[in-house]
C-alpha cells in the first residue's frame, strides 16, 4: 500500500496508467523455458520459483499467471500467485518489521523507484519514509520535482516475502540508493482461520491495498 503525502497535506488519489498485463504478455509468458531452479535445488529452493525468465525489466512487468500454478503453503499461510513479476528499481527506503500478523510472512518493505523515479536528482529532493505497512513521501515549497501521476506511477511500496534463507539474506543486506532486480510472483496470503492479504495488481493505486506483495525468487544487486 502508498500513502502518499505531498507538503504535509492529506493523501493523494493516483492517476490513471496503462496496465502492464495482456494477451500478447500472456503468450510470451505462455512459451518461455522455465528457469532452472529444481524444486530439490540446493538450498532448498521452492517449487514456486521453477518459473520463467523474465528478461531485463526497467519498468515493472506482469504477467499472467499460468493456469496450471497452484497456491502453495507458507508455514501456516497459504500463497496464491496472481500474477508473475519482475522488475529493475532503485530502492528509495527500507523498512524490516518484526512485529504484527504480517511480519510473520514478509519481514521488510521496500519502496522502489523505477524510471523518472530512479533518478537521485529527484528522489533525492524528496521526503521519503515508511511506517506502518506504508509509503510517504513530501516536498519542500519548491513544489514536488515531477508531476504527482508521473511520481504515482514510477514508484511503490512492495512487501518482500522471500523464497529462501538466501533471498531473505539478500534483501537484508540491500541499502537506499542501490539498483536491484526483482522477479517472483505476486500473491495473495491467507489463512485456515480467515485472514487475508491480498496483493495490488496495478502500478497506479494508493492507499489500502495498493502495495504489491512479492514472493521473491530472485533478487539482484545491479551496477
Amino acid at each position: 500500500m502508498s500513502r502518499l503525502f505531498p507538503g504535509g497535506l492529506g493523501p493523494v488519489p493516483r492517476a490513471l496508467l496503462v496496465l502492464m498485463a495482456g494477451s500478447l504478455a500472456f503468450g510470451w509468458w505462455q512459451s518461455r523455458a522455465p528457469a532452472v531452479v529444481p524444486a530439490s535445488a540446493p538450498g532448498g529452493a521452492p517449487a514456486a520459483c521453477v518459473m520463467p525468465r523474465i528478461g531485463a525489466a526497467p519498468t515493472p512487468v506482469q504477467l499472467a499467471t499460468p493456469p496450471a500454478m497452484p497456491p502453495f503453503q507458507l508455514d501456516e499461510h497459504r500463497a496464491t500467485p496472481r500474477a508473475g513479476f519482475a522488475v529493475e528499481a532503485t530502492v528509495l527506503s527500507i523498512e524490516r518489521y518484526r512485529f504484527g500478523r504480517e511480519a510473520a510472512v514478509s519481514p521488510l518493505d521496500l519502496a522502489l523507484g523505477w524510471g523518472p523515479m530512479a533518478d537521485p536528482a529527484v528522489y533525492q529532493s524528496l521526503d521519503i519514509s515508511q511506517s506502518g505497512r506504508w509509503y510517504h513521501y513530501r516536498w519542500g515549497p519548491e513544489g514536488p520535482p515531477l508531476p504527482l501521476e508521473t511520481i504515482i506511477a514510477n514508484s511503490s511500496n512492495m512487501h518482500m516475502i522471500p523464497a529462501t534463507p538466501a533471498i531473505a539474506q539478500r534483501l537484508e543486506s540491500l541499502a537506499e540508493g542501490r539498483r536491484v532486480r526483482l522477479a517472483g510472483w505476486l500473491v495473495d496470503i491467507e489463512t485456515a482461520e480467515g485472514y487475508r492479504w491480498s496483493t495490488s495488481l496495478r502500478r497506479d493505486d494508493s492507499g489500502d491495498g495498493a502495495c504489491e506483495i512479492v514472493y521473491v525468487c530472485e533478487v539482484a544487486v545491479l551496477p
